[in-house]
């Protein structure tokens, strides 16, 4: 396959060379923190220790991209990025691997990935690279359709990267009719063993289970993204309940003692406010 063709003097010029001067020099920041005479919190990291930050970074990128906050945007991808150069910085102190190789590799990949840019692969849409992507990526690492899913992911998450591989191979319902069938299905299901005279909380779970994947089947017709719809309610959820809980003070209530009736009240009244 043939590599990828030389760049516009242009473009390297413009985008390329500052972008490595840049990058060496966050390089160089990261070896000195970690080098006898620099910081002792980052002397002391490991791969475990800052697993944690690795995954906090990347919800505050979502959030920043969710508010289309391109200042914040700019600030959270630099801390994604350092925590790549620091797991790297760790991995080469011990011979694994280096920044270089990160690099190198990730080029290598998309290089590869891309047979209908570097190769001579014909494709006639977005959803026809996305296909090639999926079946190289299986052929390197020779594993079944899900097999590769982590299954370290929220579970919303999993659950929608779960169906757009299934989905990828050909397994989807025809129609959006069969879609909120198998919904309402499954709810009726899950009603039944609710109901039951002695519900099992075991199956009351799988029920649920079957509920929520196919809640999620649903949104990724329509590409609508689980987490990111979550996160959207719950925000609107929690300025619907701290509005109550403000109209409530206003009347000299506790929450506590608020009735069904009394709860319905004022969320029908913060509906209404919020909307306006």
């Amino acid at each position: 396959m043939a590599g990828p063709p030389d760049l516009n003097p242009e473009v390297r010029e413009r985008v390329v060379e500052p972008s490595a001067e840049a990058f060496l020099r966050l390089v160089e920041v990261m070896a000195q923190l970690r080098e006898p005479g620099g910081c002792p919190w980052d002397q002391e990291q490991t791969h475990s220790t800052l697993a944690r930050y690795l995954l906090e970074e990347t919800y505050e990128t979502l959030e920043a991209i969710e508010q289309n906050d391109l200042a914040a945007l700019r600030e959270e991808l630099g801390d994604l990025v350092l925590q790549v150069v620091f797991h790297a910085k760790i991995a080469s102190e011990t011979d694994a691997f280096t920044i270089s190789d990160v690099l190198n590799d990730l080029r290598a990949k998309l290089i590869k990935r891309h047979p209908h840019v570097f190769g001579d692969v014909d494709v006639e849409s977005a959803e026809d690279v996305h296909r090639n992507w999926e079946r190289i990526k299986r052929e390197e690492k020779k594993t079944g359709v899900l097999g590769s899913v982590p299954k370290e992911l929220p579970a919303l998450a999993r659950a929608a990267k779960t169906y757009r591989r299934a989905v990828g191979v050909g397994f989807s319902f025809e129609s959006v009719e069969e879609v909120l069938s198998d919904l309402a299905d499954e709810v009726a299901e899950l009603r039944a063993e609710i109901t039951n005279p002695e519900p099992d909380p075991g199956r009351v779970a799988s029920e649920l289970g079957d509920v929520l994947f196919s809640a999620v089947c649903v949104g990724q017709r329509f590409g609508v993204d689980p987490e990111a719809a979550l996160r959207t309610m719950l925000d609107r959820f929690t300025a619907r309940f701290a509005s109550m809980e403000s109209s409530a003070q206003k009347d000299g209530r506790d929450l506590e003692s608020l009735s069904a009736e009394d709860w319905r009240r004022y969320w029908e009244q913060a509906k209404r406010e919020l909307s306006e």
